[in-house]
């Protein structure tokens, strides 16, 4: 069985084809600059790296063009399939679900137009997804398709755990709650980790974090997620790269009347120009970040601070939801490159069992697990590259 899992953007679309006999990936690229003059699908797969610079006016262009390098290569070089015949079937990323759906579905037609009624409550994130799938169901009629939500995995969450201490009836009314997000990350990473120790998933209590330009930690108990940081929207939780995390509301009206903007630019802001980019005022990349505060300077050291402190917090409060821990696992970009922050957010935790080896958190990323706590750690301590596009696949390949 071969999957070809799609993760649209607005302007973007990143695809892989994966053969499940093995789990191997056949072929990755993406299409960039959607609808914008200057168009490029880069193709990777056979060992070489293709790039095909072409206008895509559209989402349905795009596909159409994926597909093109799949069965006939670009250039005639990286081809994966003799036709589309071989793809069985199509699993699309989707970041919110809401209440309407609590695990991966098939797509319909009713499907379809229950994520129109959902598209805002990921604005930036839900209508890409929906003219990913529109375009896939244009350019292959008839092909099973699955929607794989970032939200699903965070479902198991108890009541008391994703309810906002709102009027229940506004919550009832307008479903307003804790919904999570980087699902099929945490789900991908904790499976992982209890592989890696050759343990029951059942029977572990684990942290995962999630850490890159959007960040986000679950805690993690008997495999199921029973708390998330993130919230409502991605916007809750740690400081992000440009997302200022938790935040009194009450400072977000001040704000609002203080700049003179609206809430809808109030909450742009929050997206987009706070985070670590906003307490630097140097950047998002935390990689820029640590030059600058080795460089001296001190808001980029405060923005990294204000980052290891508000995961620091986290780690301790889910520990406690959790009644004990026995795996903490660091993923995604920051979390698998950066030791540095991996020292920041442990340091200081080491009365509660968690230990870190210096010399094993030094360790470059390479692709696979690395166990980076000291041999006296009562918790073990992973850093796992994660594989979201591989859950997809799963998922969908499960579905079927």
């Amino acid at each position: 069985m071969k999957i070809l899992v799609i993760n649209a953007g607005s302007s973007s679309l990143k695809y892989q084809l994966i053969d499940m006999e093995n789990e191997s990936v056949l072929a990755k690229g993406g299409c960039e600059r959607i609808g914008i003059p200057g168009g490029k699908l880069t193709h990777k797969a056979c060992g070489g790296s293709y790039v095909l610079e072409q206008e895509m006016p559209n989402h349905t262009d795009a596909i159409s063009l994926v597909l093109k390098a799949l069965t006939d290569g670009v250039g005639g070089q990286g081809a994966v399939i003799s036709s589309m015949d071989e793809i069985d079937a199509v699993g699309h990323r989707v970041v919110a679900s809401g209440e309407a759906f609590k695990k991966t579905t098939l797509v319909d037609d009713e499907v379809m137009k229950t994520m129109d009624v959902i598209a805002e409550l990921a604005p930036l994130h839900n209508p890409a997804a929906i003219l990913g799938v529109n375009a896939c169901r244009a350019v292959m009629p008839g092909k099973k398709m699955a929607l794989v939500f970032d939200t699903s995995f965070h479902a198991t969450m108890p009541d008391y755990a994703y309810l906002y201490a709102i009027d229940y009836d506004d919550y009832k009314a307008y479903h307003v709650r804790r919904y999570g997000a980087h699902g099929t990350s945490h789900k991908y990473v904790s499976g992982e980790a209890a592989r890696y120790l050759g343990k029951d998933i059942g029977e572990l209590k684990m942290i995962t974090c999630h850490l890159g330009n959007g960040s986000s930690i679950s805690a993690v108990k008997g495999g199921k997620c029973i708390d998330t940081s993130m919230g409502f929207t991605p916007l809750a939780g740690v400081p992000m790269g440009t997302r200022s995390g938790d935040i009194d509301v009450a400072a977000i009206d001040y704000l609002c009347h203080k700049k003179g903007m609206t809430m809808d630019e109030g909450l742009n802001y929050l997206n987009k120009k706070c985070g670590v980019l906003g307490i630097s005022g140097i950047s998002s990349d935390f990689r820029d970040l640590e030059a600058a505060e080795a460089a001296g300077n001190d808001r980029a050291r405060l923005a990294l601070d204000m980052f290891a402190y508000g995961c620091k917090k986290y780690v301790g409060a889910y520990m406690a939801v959790l009644g004990g821990l026995d795996v903490l696992v660091f993923t995604a970009g920051i979390g698998e490159n950066t030791p540095e922050i991996r020292e920041k957010i442990v340091g200081g935790l080491e009365a509660f069992g968690i230990v870190l080896d210096s010399a094993r958190n030094s360790m470059k990323n390479d692709g696979t697990i690395h166990e980076i706590s000291a041999a006296d750690s009562r918790v073990k301590v992973l850093v796992i590259p994660t594989n979201e596009e591989l859950v997809i696949a799963r998922e969908t390949a499960a579905l079927l």
